[in-house]
């Protein structure tokens, strides 16, 4: 069972960043439409650059933490109320503005900049993927690795998917496809949302599991 929802948490998390509007997207159809696929493709390969200090630093801090239960109970919380604000956001999605820039390449540099600057991924790592890292952790020891595997080949391979699209493509972001796979990704968040904030409930103490 850990190895099933992990792999489900992975794909719809991974796949629902990946698909979020965000700056890091606006620069990857900026340098698809002005530089061409392939530039677009090394903006989406951003965050396997700025993330991994990212997620290492947020599971030490969650395991030297005392209080354990509670700190995580406050912090899968916040992680469920994180997460259900990211459903809005992809509910409320509307299509993506194609106009682009002047700005010459180096893809790789700024895209990693830019993430690296980037609020999201630290709020996401401490408040959701690392809580969900040790809760798998303690229910196989293949979970944990299914986890982080699925959800950065969604949300890479997402953002190679709408680099291809934008270069040849320019309908797909402004259609209704885009906005139905949004709304439903929402959905699918907001249902994360409600596991994450009753796993909250169970550290806490006011629910027993």
């Amino acid at each position: 069972m850990g190895i099933i929802s992990s792999l489900t948490a992975g794909v719809v998390l991974g796949l629902s960043a990946g698909l979020t509007p965000g700056p890091l997207l606006a620069f990857l159809i900026t340098q698809s439409l002005k530089h061409g696929i392939k530039e677009g493709v090394k903006v989406a390969l951003a965050p396997l650059i700025t993330d991994f200090p990212i997620v290492i630093g947020s599971l030490f801090l969650l395991t030297r933490l005392t209080d354990f239960e509670r700190i995580l109970g406050l912090i899968s919380l916040a992680g469920g109320l994180y997460v259900l604000y990211l459903s809005f956001e992809c509910a409320r999605t509307g299509t993506v503005n194609l106009e682009a820039s002047k700005d010459p390449p180096r893809s790789i540099k700024k895209g990693s900049l830019i993430n690296a600057l980037n609020p999201h991924p630290y709020l996401f790592w401490i408040t959701v993927g690392a809580p969900l890292v040790l809760k798998f952790m303690s229910e196989s020891c293949l979970a944990p690795i299914t986890f982080v595997s699925c959800f950065y080949a969604l949300l890479v391979g997402s953002k190679i998917f709408l680099a291809l699209f934008v270069g040849k493509s320019r309908s797909f972001l402004t259609g209704k496809a885009y906005l139905y796979t949004m709304r439903i990704l929402g959905a699918m968040l907001a249902f994360f949302a409600l596991i994450l904030l009753k796993d909250a409930l169970v550290f806490l103490g006011v629910l027993h599991s």
